[in-house]
């Protein structure tokens, strides 16, 4: 496992040792001491989330905030996504600024989002099986999000308008500039 520090401070890509022969392959998706040892992060993970989704779903900008907070260290087990992260931590140098980065079976890249994170994927394949681990449980009444197309972000997501799948609950999402002052990491 070779850890890999992103243009964002705290966001980091994990790129996986594959051990592979006629067989097939093998390969350490996370181990703990590695991942303290190169990042300096005693990360504690609580919960597993798993979704599939077909061509065209985005599923975000999430975020859980105040103590329900959650670092996520986010994979995908089958097809393709374009993931993105935006860093809403207010004192932070890049705040607005986000991380956008492929993830897909082939490529076995993972992605660690920190906590005071938005953060969303949009399916660039057929399907996709997405998998994420938690540091800490998800709590509906300390949820919130930014709609995926804000303009102050310009996030080229790779897809038209028209192939982009959303949830009612996503098409309502306000923009950063709406909730800036309610924001508690």
């Amino acid at each position: 496992m070779r850890i890999e520090q992103t243009q964002i401070e705290g966001c980091f890509l994990v790129h996986d040792t594959v051990f592979g022969d006629d067989r097939g392959y093998f390969f350490e998706s996370f181990n703990q001491q590695t991942f303290l040892k190169q990042t300096g992060l005693d990360i504690r993970f609580v919960q597993d989330n798993q979704s599939r989704s077909q061509r065209g779903v985005l599923r975000g900008l999430h975020f859980q905030h105040g103590a329900a907070a959650q670092a996520k260290l986010v994979r995908v087990l089958e097809g393709a996504v374009l993931d993105v992260a935006v860093d809403l931590r207010r004192q932070s140098p890049s705040f607005g600024q986000y991380i956008a980065v492929e993830l897909s079976s082939e490529n076995r890249t993972q992605l660690f989002v920190p906590r005071g994170f938005a953060h969303g994927f949009v399916v660039t394949s057929e399907t996709a099986v997405f998998f994420y681990k938690c540091d800490n449980y998800y709590d509906q009444s300390m949820e919130g999000g930014i709609i995926y197309n804000d303009p102050d972000f310009h996030i080229d997501w790779k897809l038209s308008a028209e192939e982009i799948q959303l949830s009612e609950k996503d098409k309502t999402l306000p923009r950063l500039r709406d909730i800036i002052d309610t924001l508690n990491f």
